[in-house]
Formats: structure tokens, C-alpha cells, sequence
């Protein structure tokens, strides 16, 4: 038991100095993901959308269809990001990603009506800001933590969920203020004012033994090509892919679900916040549990949990409780699913080519995430309700989220020497 309390203090004491060592990465990476292309079009879009069709009298779904221009994008930009990120480093990435992010918002405050140039914009916005997903900032937070890796990965994706809720009163107080031309260049303000001076002054690409000058170590793990020969990551993929789907699907339908479920409208705008404050939550409880138990047991839990909540939002007739413990669920689980494959990528195939491996298993997610929606969306179209895109979300959540238990064992990577130039 001695023994046992003093590792305990020690694993306590080294979690300490890794945050008092890595506390400007984590605020970086905070800032540079919440105020990035992953958050700020989804969030802000629809606030946008009424007033971009009255004055240009696009139809709400051609508004829309920027998301889907985006995550196409994404889908093949993100493996070249994660590539680049290891031939070059991080930091610089995401310094002309941010700022190129930041213009290229501010450059839809000059839109003429063009549909084309609309979707061509918002193309460029997708090249130029892949560099403030995920991909890249997560690859230096698993590479300077270890004993708090878990909880230091969950603060740092808070910035979805905090710049996600904060954006949009924001926009709708600039449009009010300003119109939304001078909206688009209040929010493109944001990444250029707030996260590309705190990536500047506050990230550090280094590994943390040289930058204290000791002798230079190589992050270990597989490269790209042995990834792939590996089943633990088609696993992973033909894990996420269902996932993303079944979880984010509900996300934009949630207020007509919610309707279908007999919750009265005034209800609608108390109910449907709680998905980004109970993510912001997952990240937290999520994190500090993945560095305390085994990662893929975390995973299956709390990611099977919200098929309790699409079987509840099948039912009908729902109170106020009830709806709010179904969306809560969902949003829970929402907080973590970034972290925990992220978390998973550094621990299965170590951090050698983790922009590369975590690249390609992004485009899983765009493509679940970008497609949940609209197959959620056209169920409701065909049959009048969500019952049956509801009910293969049950089916999904559970089989998808148990396949993880099968990943076995951690696997360690030592670091390697730098060759000798």
C-alpha cells in the first residue's frame, strides 16, 4: 500500500509540473481551436443566413450549403495538414493558418451576390484555416503531457464549446451594430486579434528536452505506411465514421425532434444550450478520466450512453426532464469524442506521424458529422418523425462504441535519437 500511495504521489506531482510546464500550450491550443475553422462556421452561419437571403435572396440551403463545401474540403485537405505538420512542424502551420483564417472570414464581408464566389470563398477559408483544426494543436499537447495527456486534451478542445456558445450573441450583437458585413469582419477580427497573438507568443513547437538543451529526442511511434498495415487503425475508422454520424445527426434537428416529442416551443430555447454546456463538461470528465482508466473502457461507456437518449427522443410526449437528460447525454458525449481518438492515436500508434494518422481518421469524422445531418434531415422529410434514423443511431452507438474495447493494451514507443547532422 506504501507503495502503491507513494506512485500515486508521484504520478500527482509529475501531472503538477507537466501543467505548470505546458499550461502555454494548453491556453494556445485553446484559443487557436475555438477560434478556428472547426467552431466558428457552424456556430455562426445560421445567425448570418436571414440576413444574407434577404439580400441576396439565396434560399436558406444554399446559405447552408457552405458547410457542406467545407467539409469536402476538409476531407482532403486534413490528411495533407497532419502530413505537413510532420515534415515542417506545428507552430508554423498554424501561424499562416490563423491569419489566412482571419482574412478569409473578413473577405465574405465584400460578397456581391455571386453564389459561385460564396462557395468558392468559403473553399479557400477551408485550405487556408485546416491548419486550426484539431490535427495540428493536438499533436503538440499529447507530445509535451503524459500523466494528464487525457484532461490537458480536454481543456484544450473547450475552445469549441466556449467560443461556440460566446460567438453567437457576439455576431448577432455586430449585425445589429454594424449589419452583417461588418459582422463577417467582427468575427473574422477574432482568430487575428486573440489566437494568432497567443500562438505567437505562447506555443512552442520544441519537444520540451530541447528546450531546455538537452539532448534532442525523436518522437517515437509508427510511420503512415505502418499505420495502415495495422487493423487498430481500420478499426479506429470504421469506428469513428458511425459515431460521428449518430452522434452529431441530432445535434441541428434537435429543436424539431424535441417538437415531434411534444416540448412546448417556449421550452425549445432553455432545452437545446444544454448540448454545448454539457460537451464543455465531457472534455473536463472525459479528460480526467482517460488518464485515469483505460481509454477504450472510457470510450465504450460514455459514448454507448447516448443510445439512452435516442431511445428516449423516440418515445413522444416528453417533459422538460426528460429532454433535458437526453441532451444532455448527447452533448456529453459530443465533449469527448475528439479527445478520446486523439487520446487513442498517441497511445496505439505514438506520435512519429500522429498529424498524418490523426489527418486521415479527421476525414472519418467530417464525413460522419457532414452527412448526419442531412440523412437525419431527409428521414424527417420522407416519414414526418426521426424514429427511424433515431433507432439505427441506437443500433450504431452500441455495436461502434464496444469495438473499441478490442484496440488490447497500450503500446509504449520510446523516443528515438536525432540523427546525427
Amino acid at each position: 500500500m506504501l507503495v502503491a500511495a507513494q506512485a500515486t504521489e508521484a504520478g500527482l506531482e509529475t501531472g503538477y509540473t507537466e501543467f505548470r510546464r505546458g499550461w502555454k500550450i494548453v491556453l494556445a491550443s485553446m484559443l487557436g481551436i475555438g477560434l478556428g475553422l472547426s467552431p466558428l462556421p457552424i456556430y455562426t452561419l445560421g445567425i448570418f443566413a436571414p440576413h444574407l437571403r434577404a439580400e441576396f435572396g439565396w434560399s436558406v440551403a444554399e446559405i447552408m450549403g457552405a458547410l457542406s463545401v467545407t467539409t469536402l474540403v476538409v476531407v482532403f485537405v486534413g490528411p495533407m495538414i497532419g502530413w505537413l505538420v510532420g515534415r515542417i512542424g506545428v507552430r508554423p502551420i498554424i501561424l499562416l493558418s490563423l491569419l489566412c483564417f482571419g482574412l478569409g472570414i473578413l473577405s465574405l464581408s465584400l460578397l456581391t451576390g455571386s453564389l459561385g464566389l460564396y462557395y468558392l470563398i468559403w473553399a479557400l477559408i477551408a485550405v487556408v484555416g485546416a491548419g486550426t483544426l484539431p490535427i495540428t494543436f493536438t499533436r503538440t499537447v499529447n507530445q509535451w503531457f503524459d500523466v494528464r495527456k487525457g484532461l490537458a486534451l480536454g481543456i484544450s478542445m473547450m475552445g469549441t464549446g466556449l467560443f461556440g456558445m460566446f460567438s453567437k450573441p457576439y455576431v448577432t450583437w455586430a449585425i445589429e451594430a454594424f449589419g452583417w458585413r461588418g459582422a463577417f469582419i467582427a468575427l473574422g477580427i477574432l482568430p487575428l486579434a486573440i489566437a494568432l497573438p497567443a500562438a505567437w507568443f505562447l506555443f512552442q513547437d520544441e519537444i520540451p528536452e530541447k528546450a531546455s538543451g538537452a539532448p534532442v529526442r525523436l518522437p517515437g511511434g509508427l510511420t503512415l505506411r505502418e499505420a495502415l498495415r495495422e487493423w487498430r487503425f481500420w478499426l479506429l475508422a470504421a469506428a469513428v465514421m458511425p459515431l460521428s454520424f449518430a452522434l452529431a445527426g441530432p445535434v441541428p434537428n434537435m429543436e424539431a425532434i424535441l417538437q415531434i416529442a411534444g416540448v412546448a416551443p417556449e421550452h425549445l430555447l432553455r432545452l437545446t444550450p444544454l448540448i454545448g454546456l454539457s460537451a464543455l463538461l465531457g472534455r473536463i470528465v472525459g479528460g480526467w478520466l482517460l488518464d485515469r482508466f483505460w481509454a477504450p473502457a472510457v470510450g465504450t461507456l460514455l459514448l454507448s450512453l447516448p443510445a439512452i437518449s435516442c431511445f428516449i427522443l423516440m418515445r413522444g410526449e416528453l417533459g422538460q426532464a426528460e429532454a433535458a437528460f437526453a441532451i444532455f447525454l448527447i452533448g456529453f458525449a459530443l465533449g469527448i469524442e475528439y479527445d478520446l481518438v486523439a487520446y487513442l492515436v498517441c497511445r496505439y500508434f505514438g506520435l512519429k506521424a500522429y498529424g498524418a494518422i490523426y489527418g486521415i481518421l479527421y476525414v472519418s469524422f467530417a464525413f460522419g458529422a457532414g452527412f448526419g445531418p442531412l440523412l437525419f434531415g431527409r428521414d424527417y422529410d420522407l416519414h414526418g418523425n426521426f424514429g427511424l434514423s433515431l433507432s439505427a443511431a441506437v443500433v450504431i452507438l452500441l455495436i461502434s462504441a464496444s469495438s473499441l474495447l478490442l484496440l488490447g493494451r497500450y503500446r509504449h514507443f520510446p523516443d528515438e535519437a536525432a540523427p546525427i547532422e
